[in-house]
């Protein structure tokens, strides 16, 4: 496999986080470099490991990983969705922007984005694959489309103000179902 393969595969790996960059960008009250450069650190770190834990666990483990990974993202992601859009509907009209975005959620926003990259480290491990350079280049680019998506996320939040909050969420909620969807009934 090439390099331009795994670049196609970095690009279609990242697009859960790319889209959850964006809604975090959404929530951002002051916009910093750091924000983004942390956001995409941490989507480009996970999207990079979870090839390799993959690759790791060969096809041992592909059967088990396949059949809950699906559910692990709709629930990590459905309740943080869930959760941004109760607490956008339940606040006050002093409310304008979403809660902090803390190292633990965006820790489990890291994961449930990264779980297919698992079952794509599985395959790797029946491909010939150059996996150190196959994960560098899948975190590089989802770190680059993070970051970018952080700031296109910001925008949006400055103009969409208090919805910006319960539009993350149904996007959070709508990603989950896409995953799940996908593995349930192969779209």
């Amino acid at each position: 496999m090439g390099y331009f393969e795994i670049i196609l595969i970095g690009i279609g790996l990242s697009m859960d986080a790319v889209a959850v960059s964006m809604t975090n960008g959404m929530c951002l009250k002051q916009m910093h470099v750091k924000h983004a450069f942390v956001t995409a650190l941490a989507f480009g770190l996970f999207q990079g490991i979870m090839p390799l834990i993959g690759y790791f666990a060969g096809s041992v483990f592909a059967e088990k990983v396949n059949a809950i990974d699906h559910w692990l993202a709709l629930i990590l992601l459905g309740f943080i969705g869930g959760k941004m859009v109760y607490e956008a509907v339940k606040s006050d009209e002093d409310h304008t922007v979403c809660k902090v975005l803390t190292f633990r959620l965006l820790l489990v926003q890291a994961i449930a984005t990264s779980i297919d990259a698992l079952a794509v480290g599985v395959s790797f491990a029946a491909l010939t694959v150059n996996i150190i350079s196959s994960v560098c280049i899948i975190a590089a680019t989802t770190f680059i489309l993070s970051f970018i998506a952080v700031y296109i996320g910001k925008k949006f939040g400055d103009l969409l103000k208090q919805k910006a909050e319960i539009v993350g969420g149904i996007i959070l909620i709508l990603i989950g179902l896409k995953i799940f969807v996908e593995h349930m009934f192969g779209i």
